[in-house]
């Protein structure tokens, strides 16, 4: 297709409008976090690559922009009775900082088998944990339960309009810096950074490749486009527990199959890799659902889109064992 820009369609949950809105509504509370360039790494790519670092973002991930934009405009009524949300850890401290920063009471459901640093991270912003565990109960009638019963409201992960386009904001700010780009890559689980990114870089660069990034055993976005329908998977065995979603959602894949034009696969060693140039050659902790994209730029598999790509680093908050793992293994 010569102009990718006939792809939009008017029947999307948002527009680049709510998008530029929830910049505005996050400019005084949310990092611009840094676009940034190494020529080791664009040498080994056989690329130009720039890097949006939302590991430098509040709560360590993209996931404040999100929770922000969803929690601040709620009605103020509304809003004091408090939020519940489920999260496996980057969603659940930012909203729990958030809930913080309004003064509200926050309860988050996560998974036993969460990343410890992410759960202290939650407990330490002043959140309320309810452990579930993720093969043998459903999070989300647990939070529905919950909500119900406490009075609170649902600040979902990515399933979510305001969700969305807070999130939507990271390819705003990286194509305002970087305007020039031929590719935009966004790591995938649920779908809100992809949905929302997509969005935003089609209003602002038309012709521009949006790429989604799963690694091969969390697959679902991937097989989804291959056959054009939903498609749910079982919660997925990676060492990018921020994509261990099992589908996409019912908002977001209307977004990303008209959208977006491809989803790569990367494999556990090459996000493993990726962790490690980043870390010893730039300089860069990012956690491995963050490193997907640096894993699909390092692997040459963005290369076919052209040679200027943008490449969203999602966050930093790698557990302290997962990381010496990951160093251990060179």
């Amino acid at each position: 297709m010569t102009d990718k820009q006939a792809q939009t369609s008017t029947t999307f949950p948002i527009t680049i409008e709510d998008i530029r809105a929830a910049a505005e509504r996050l400019e005084s509370q949310a990092h611009r976090t840094p676009v940034m360039h190494g020529r080791s790494f664009d040498e080994e790519a056989g690329q130009q690559v720039q890097f949006k670092c939302e590991q430098f973002q509040r709560g360590g991930a993209f996931k404040f922009r999100g929770a922000y934009n969803r929690i601040a405009t709620l009605p103020a009524e509304q809003r004091e009775h408090g939020v519940i949300a489920f999260s496996s850890g980057n969603h659940a401290q930012a909203v729990a900082l958030v809930a913080k920063l309004f003064g509200i009471p926050a309860v988050i459901c996560m998974p036993t088998d969460a990343p410890a640093v992410k759960v202290a991270g939650t407990r330490g912003y002043g959140a309320e944990i309810v452990f579930y565990d993720r093969m043998t109960e459903n999070r989300e009638e647990l939070a529905a339960r919950l909500s119900a019963e406490r009075g609170l409201t649902l600040v979902p992960p990515y399933n979510d309009p305001m969700i969305m386009a807070g999130a939507g904001t990271v390819a705003l700010e990286l194509l305002e810096e970087a305007p020039e780009l031929d590719v935009i890559a966004a790591p995938t689980g649920g779908g809100g950074l992809l949905a929302g990114s997509s969005i935003a870089a089609r209003a602002l660069r038309p012709n521009i490749s949006v790429i989604g990034v799963q690694t091969e055993a969390a697959n679902h976005a991937y097989l989804s486009k291959q056959h054009d329908e939903r498609v749910q998977i079982a919660p997925p065995d990676t060492l990018a527990d921020g994509i261990r979603t099992a589908q996409l959602g019912t908002l977001t894949w209307p977004v990303i199959r008209e959208n977006v034009d491809d989803i790569v696969l990367v494999s556990e060693d090459e996000v493993r890799a990726a962790m490690r140039f980043l870390l010893l050659r730039l300089k860069l902790v990012v956690e491995p659902t963050g490193a997907v994209t640096a894993a699909a730029a390092l692997s040459g598999k963005l290369r076919r889109y052209g040679s200027r790509a943008g490449v969203i680093l999602s966050g930093g908050n790698v557990a302290p064992e997962v990381l010496r793992a990951v160093l251990a293994e060179e």
